[in-house]
């Protein structure tokens, strides 16, 4: 042949030129020439092409067509048969990789529904288990908490598994890809949670490297974060002070007569203190209020004495606080459990640091207070660096009753003659030496001194004596 047929729409139009060109008589056939000639056409009638306009996807048997005896004519006939036959096998093909596709992606699509259901049970097990482990604070039971915390644990694994098993699965599931966004978007926010337990220390990992028992260089580790957090927090409230337009001069002397026991100022006689000075001075304010009551095992919060009833288990149970709280962070902790004991602690002593008048000329109000007053704590940029100075204390006081025998404070007085051995001067000298003559003016931070002899010197601001 001199061009096959290629689809129906070309068998549609050879059929209808041979009508055309071979008008059907009456009652007779039109005669065919024997002789081979490659522009054949085969005879139809007007019956057997309306049939095939109607019905173009039926196979064509030989019955369709008047088919001469000629070679050629037969070979047409054929070749037309089989083009046909092909384009329904390729239909058929099409169809089958179409229904073969859509069971491939509903598959797809049930996997991911299933690995999404298993999410949720996951997370709901996980909030649980989490619920148990703040129950286990307040009051504090360590072998529920210790439950507790192996089904958070457990339950953060179980949706690592199903994260790694949803990521494995990305890559063969492109024709579901509105599906895997879905999904993807579902298990974000959980992915954010889990992560910022993590972070937070709520969960409380095990492989953390704290020590099975309190040592001298944990209680100094301590101590160092204790200064840190108290010169951060002291920087902030002196530059609101600033912002509020204060007499920082009145304020130094103000604190100084609160120090002094006689409430003489003949020390200090600047009446335009330095700004070390005035920053030192700061200092020693907040961190004598939030010291007040170290040496009581609550602070003073309440008329608790368990530890003189059962030693042993306070000291456990201190050092098990510790550890557990050493990592988290102090603004999640105080959003779940507000009134716990370290709660109470934090509300105190901002309300003993920061007085109403004073609030109120910083920030123009008294929100701050009023939610505290209220037994919420605020997420004030101020009250988180507060926090940070509250923990570190909080800390430090759970590891001084962890420890046997408790270590001493000592606080130098305002006066005395400097002593290397256990005060250290805030003011750094020309080749680290003190020079003689120098007096404690006030003191900034207090110091310890340990069951084994080792000592954390006082911090003190010195002045030449007169």
């Amino acid at each position: 042949m001199a061009k096959k047929v290629t689809n129906f729409s070309d068998l549609i139009q050879r059929v209808t030129a041979n009508c055309l060109l071979h008008p059907l008589g009456s009652n007779r056939f039109h005669e065919v020439d024997m002789t081979p000639d490659r522009n054949f056409h085969p005879k139809i009638t007007h019956q057997q092409l309306k049939s095939t306009l109607s019905n173009p996807q039926d196979e064509y048997n030989d019955e369709h067509y008047n088919s001469s005896p000629s070679s050629s004519s037969e070979e047409d006939e054929q070749d037309i048969y089989e083009d046909a036959r092909e384009t329904e096998e390729e239909l058929q093909s099409k169809r089958y990789n179409a229904s073969k596709a859509i069971l491939g992606r509903e598959e797809r699509e049930n996997d991911i529904w299933v690995i999404m259901g298993q999410v949720f049970d996951s997370v709901s097990a996980l909030k649980k288990a989490y619920a148990d482990l703040q129950e286990a604070h307040s009051p504090w039971d360590p072998e529920k908490m210790r439950v507790a915390d192996a089904a958070v644990v457990a339950e953060l694994r179980r949706m690592g598994v199903l994260r790694e098993r949803f990521k494995r699965g990305g890559e063969r599931k492109a024709p579901a890809m509105k599906a895997a966004e879905t999904v993807a978007e579902v298990v974000a926010p959980y992915e954010a949670a889990v992560e910022e337990l993590k972070g937070s220390g709520v969960v409380m990992v095990k492989e953390m490297g704290v020590p099975s028992s309190p040592t001298p260089d944990m209680f100094e580790a301590t101590m160092k974060q204790v200064r840190e957090t108290s010169k951060s927090f002291t920087s902030c409230l002196l530059s609101l002070m600033r912002a509020a337009q204060w007499d920082l001069s009145a304020a130094v002397r103000s604190i100084e007569a609160a120090i002094s026991t006689t409430g003489s100022t003949t020390i200090m006689t600047s009446t335009n203190p330095h700004q070390h000075q005035t920053k030192h001075a700061l200092e020693s304010y907040v961190l004598r209020k939030i010291f007040q009551g170290f040496d009581h095992e609550t602070f003073y919060m309440d008329g608790t004495l368990y530890s003189l009833l059962n030693p042993s288990q306070f000291r456990s149970e201190c050092f098990s606080k510790y550890r557990d709280m050493k990592s988290m962070d102090p603004s999640e902790l105080l959003g779940i459990l507000p009134s716990s004991p370290f709660g109470v602690f934090c509300s105190k002593k901002y309300q003993e640091i920061v007085h109403p008048k004073m609030e109120e000329s910083l920030f123009g109000n008294l929100d701050q207070r009023n939610q505290l007053l209220n037994g919420s704590h605020p997420r004030t940029q101020f009250y988180t660096e507060f926090l940070g100075l509250a923990k570190a204390v909080w800390l430090l006081h759970l590891l001084a009753f962890s420890l046997n025998p408790p270590p001493s404070h000592f606080e130098a007085s305002r006066g005395a003659e400097f002593h290397s051995g256990y005060m250290e001067s805030v003011v750094r000298y020309p080749g680290g030496k003190v020079p003689p003559g120098q007096i404690v003016g006030f003191p900034v931070s207090p110091g310890f001194k340990l069951g084994n002899g080792s000592v954390f010197k006082a911090r003190v601001y010195l002045v030449p004596r007169k």
